[in-house]
């Protein structure tokens, strides 16, 4: 048995060894997303110090936007009050799928960017690259069964090697390179074992989800070509965003999601005071009534169940952001560790095939030598 688990295990890595070193690379490199797009654009991403202390009204910023660029619709907000960080707003050109979006300033109503398309800015095309492998729904696919063959990799290795928890911290540096490289590759895999293990189910779950969302909604449907506003034009975005603390205590709006379909309605998420480290920026949510503007529904991750608590926890736990800086090191570094498992576990494989042949040919050698 453990020699058909080391098997596939074997197996498993090399099929999947290209992918996960994108993967793993463009990862760790994700976790500080934020903190690069500051640094490479900070004229989009950072609000002047002469900003007025206020934000504008959405209605306003809206009216901008739309005024500005009246071929396309807005399709989702993401909302910001810190006095540091920009909006973003994200738009849909009229009879396309096509997204954009647009930096602009929620203190004075500033467009900081023309729309530019959601894989164009540098992270952005890393974040393309890391879920979908620039590939669109195939590499959502493909992202797929790699994460879940990290999955199987992160088990099978703990479960083979299990043991190696004895001599944890030794690595033999003058015994043979084989013996070395062995040991490395215990030592990392064991190690990074439970952060590799969250990045892979949280990935698999996040990319089957979206293969799932793209196969029925742009493949068994057609999709919808938005051309006009799907929601009631006398309706003030405000007035709802102004609302939610009545629906839920000391909401905090963090991203609007306007209707681009004609079955959506208007929905706000948000984030609410928990003593839940795991609770994302969009845990909790309220919806609104396209039409009349009425609240038709509400979620308060405190109050909600343990499902929704932990989906919603994937965020945080996948990009490592439940512990400030600290947890996004760790992240970034074991994110890492694919790249070293990979280089050490083909050393090894290739090793193992190498030692294998020679044997073979010796035993085929032998009998010739004892004939002549």
């Amino acid at each position: 048995m453990r020699k058909k688990l080391y098997k596939w295990h074997s197996v498993g890595a090399l099929f999947a060894m290209l992918p996960l070193l994108i993967i793993s690379l463009t990862g760790s490199i994700l976790v500080f997303k934020v903190e690069l797009d500051t640094l490479l654009m900070p004229d989009k991403m950072q609000v002047v110090s002469t900003s007025p202390n206020e934000r504008l009204s959405l209605d306003v910023l809206m009216a901008k936007v739309k005024f500005a660029y009246p071929n396309y619709e807005i399709g989702s907000w993401e909302i910001f009050d810190d006095k540091s960080r920009t909006d973003t707003a994200y738009l849909i050109k009229h009879n396309t799928t096509d997204w954009s979006k647009l930096y602009l300033n929620q203190y004075n109503g500033e467009l900081l960017s023309a729309p530019v398309g959601t894989s164009d800015d540098l992270t952005d095309w890393l974040l393309d690259l890391h879920y979908k492998l620039l590939l669109e729904t195939n590499g959502m696919f493909l992202g797929a069964i790699v994460s879940l063959l990290l999955l199987f990799l992160g088990i099978s290795g703990v479960i083979l090697y299990r043991k190696f928890w004895i001599n944890f911290f030794t690595l033999r540096f003058k015994l043979a390179r084989r013996i070395f490289f062995s040991d490395l590759h215990k030592m990392i895999g064991i190690s990074s074992a439970p952060v590799i293990l969250i990045l892979a189910f949280t990935g698999a779950y996040w990319n089957i989800s979206l293969v799932i969302h793209e196969v029925s909604e742009h493949i068994v449907e057609e999709p919808y070509l938005i051309d006009k506003p799907l929601y009631n034009q006398a309706l003030s975005i405000q007035q709802l965003l102004d609302s939610n603390k009545d629906t839920i205590k000391d909401f905090e709006a963090t991203y609007l999601l306007m209707p681009f379909e004609p079955a959506m309605d208007i929905m706000f998420y948000g984030k609410v005071n928990s003593s839940n480290p795991l609770n994302s920026n969009y845990s909790s949510t309220i919806t609104y009534d396209k039409n009349s503007g009425k609240m038709t529904h509400s979620e308060d991750v405190r109050l909600a169940s343990a499902v929704h608590v932990t989906v919603d926890s994937f965020r945080k736990l996948h990009f490592g952001h439940f512990g400030g800086l600290t947890s996004k090191i760790i992240w970034c570094v074991l994110g890492l560790s694919p790249l070293i498992l990979a280089f050490t576990g083909l050393y090894l494989y290739l090793y193992k095939n190498r030692n294998r042949k020679l044997l073979t040919v010796s035993r085929f050698q032998k009998p010739i030598k004892q004939l002549s």
